[in-house]
């Protein structure tokens, strides 16, 4: 199976308030890290010390990195249809859709598939369904969470556990399966238009 697992590190909480301080994706084939695609971002704010004490993401550490506007284009070419995988994706997919719509920009074509609610139905019991205590329990090897891209591996690698527990015959589960198992109806990021630009009056003349 080929899917792209993702993860975000932000200023805060509130998408389209907040703004987004690192992407991290990466994108798995038949089991493996084919590609990486990982950057901080420079959100143009300081970033609230609750912040960089959750995510270690400091202001020294993004000054002069890429803004979000710039990076967006190339996201999306990164993750074209493939099906996008996050922890708790909503949170993420909201951030990300709240600047692809302020900057008006085409939005990755694969469902995104969420895999906090289906860790609840594979794996009952546990005292919670954080990331790390998914990946101590299935022990996935890790080093430290909250950064971009070890979050999203861990994810991918999450993702591709909870696949060998529910396949047949190693055959993994169809899409519409997999949406099933989050108990939520098919979650896409939206297809954004660009807004018609005013012409300038004085050009018609």
């Amino acid at each position: 199976m080929r899917f792209v697992a993702f993860d975000l590190e932000t200023t805060g909480t509130v998408p389209g308030v907040d703004q987004i301080v690192e992407i991290g994706a990466v994108r798995f084939v038949d089991g493996q890290v084919e590609a990486v695609f990982s950057t901080l971002i420079d959100p143009k704010v300081s970033i609230p010390a609750g912040a960089s004490a959750v995510n270690g993401i400091y202001n020294d550490m993004v000054a002069g990195k890429p803004t979000v506007d710039t990076v967006l284009s190339s996201l999306t070419e990164f993750c074209g249809a493939d099906p996008m995988v996050a922890h708790n994706a909503p949170f993420d997919a909201q951030f990300l859709i709240a600047d692809y719509k302020r900057h008006e920009f085409a939005t990755p074509g694969g469902v995104i598939l969420d895999t906090l609610p289906i860790a609840r139905k594979i794996f009952p019991g546990l005292p919670n369904y954080k990331l790390g205590t998914l990946t101590q329990h299935l022990k996935i090897p890790s080093t430290g969470f909250h950064r971009a891209e070890e979050d999203a591996t861990y994810c991918g690698q999450l993702f591709l556990e909870m696949l060998k527990r529910i396949s047949i015959n190693g055959q993994a589960p169809a899409i519409e399966n997999l949406i099933a198992l989050t108990g939520k109806a098919e979650y896409r990021f939206p297809i954004i238009e660009r807004s018609p630009k005013q012409l300038d009056f004085l050009s018609l003349f």
